[in-house]
């Protein structure tokens, strides 16, 4: 496999399970398009860490080389085809490298809701940091609460009953997903700050998590996604 045509299978991996982003894209500066949909591939390879199931060692291993590959990133030495879009920007690499860790520790069953935030805390506030220098968007407001609560929401997508607090598990497995959904909710306001590839992601991911705390399917429609990332990408 050539370097390009691996570049774009993690590009096309993201894609596959974001296929509403191909409405809301034409929102996002040209100049950042490519740029963008790496970036989240490569926070969705994070995610896939974060959510493995059995045996973790694969996983860890994979994170524990990941951090090496960002740390070489400030002296342009990447590896991963990722690298080739990202490693230019001259982002805070290394203190993500230094936060991805605590995704082996969030995968423990919390016991109360706040636990679970405070978990990815540090992850998401490095998440957030690199964003602000990516898409030239200086922090303004609360933007690591939209990264945190996302990649909660994306664990209870994925590990479904697993990744509830075990403070909410004195009901059905069904029930305690959605009211974990609506804890998250609660703290994930329609509009959130940060750049704004950021909020049109946080638009479209909210999304889905309201159908799971309603115990519904999304409805996703072009129309309702052009709507809802036009406003969102406003800010």
């Amino acid at each position: 496999m050539t370097t390009s045509s691996a570049l774009d299978s993690f590009l096309d991996k993201w894609r596959t399970r974001w296929p509403e982003w191909s409405v809301a894209e034409p929102f996002v500066p040209e100049a950042q398009r490519s740029l963008a949909v790496a970036w989240f591939a490569l926070l969705q390879e994070f995610d896939d860490i974060l959510n493995t199931n059995g045996d973790p060692t694969p996983a860890d291993a994979k994170l524990a080389w990941w951090g090496e590959e960002l740390r070489s990133w400030a002296g342009q030495r990447s590896r991963h085809p990722l690298g080739r879009l990202l490693e230019p920007v001259r982002a805070p690499w290394a203190e993500l490298a230094q936060a991805l860790p605590d995704l082996v520790e969030a995968r423990a069953a919390s016991v109360a809701p706040a636990q679970a935030l405070h978990a990815l805390q540090a992850y998401a506030g490095a998440v957030a940091a690199v964003e602000a220098v990516m898409f030239e968007a200086p922090a303004r407001g609360d933007v690591t609460t939209p990264v945190l609560v996302q990649t909660l929401a994306q664990r209870l997508q994925e590990a479904g009953v697993a990744a509830v607090p075990r403070a909410l598990l004195d009901a059905g497995s069904d029930t305690a997903a959605q009211r974990w959904a609506q804890h998250l909710l609660a703290r994930w306001p329609a509009r959130v700050a940060g750049p704004r590839v950021r909020r049109m992601y946080a638009s479209l991911a909210r999304t889905r998590l309201q159908a799971r705390a309603q115990g519904s399917e999304p409805k996703v429609t072009p129309l309702r996604t052009l709507l809802r990332t036009w406003w969102a990408g406003r800010g």
